[in-house]
């Protein structure tokens, strides 16, 4: 191991190297990470859990909903989990922004809370939310070095 060279000071090479871009690995052909996986389950389900809630609620209208409404929501859903099984970009951000958008609002509700049970499920969704966030950034990134390297566009 060789000490600093002239007039470099001890900690800049360690500095600099952790200045350094950690190139990702692309994702294999066909590999799906447990978070990608589960988003895509969370999405369906989701998609699935509209077109029920909008079947099963009476007088739908009323409680400020329309059924053309749910369907179109239900769509975009089952499109954003059918793109991101597909390993899209597009499809991963799209749903980054729905949870960023989630952890948004549940935070708000965290503010006027009324239960304990209320404010346990609202840091639930906050902290589950939050992970796959996290998680799903690291996929994103090595979707992207994969299609730089296949020479196709984001």
């Amino acid at each position: 191991m060789s000490g600093p060279s002239p007039g470099e000071r001890p900690g800049d090479s360690r500095a600099a190297a952790e200045r350094e871009p950690v190139a990702l690995a692309p994702l294999a052909e066909g590999e799906r990470p447990p978070a990608l996986r589960v988003a895509v389950v969370v999405c369906s389900l989701l998609a699935a859990g509209v077109i029920v809630g909008a079947l099963s609620v009476h007088d739908l209208a009323r409680r400020g909903g329309s059924l053309p409404g749910a369907i179109f929501l239900a769509a975009m859903l089952a499109g954003l989990a059918r793109g991101m099984h597909s390993r899209r970009y597009w499809a991963v951000l799209g749903f980054e922004a729905l949870l960023a958008f989630q952890i948004l609002v549940t935070s708000l509700a965290l503010v006027v809370a009324s239960t304990l049970p209320a404010a346990a499920a609202c840091l639930l969704s906050i902290g589950l939310g939050g992970w796959l966030f996290w998680k799903l950034v690291r996929v994103m990134g090595r979707i992207q070095a994969g299609e730089r390297r296949d020479g196709r566009a984001a």
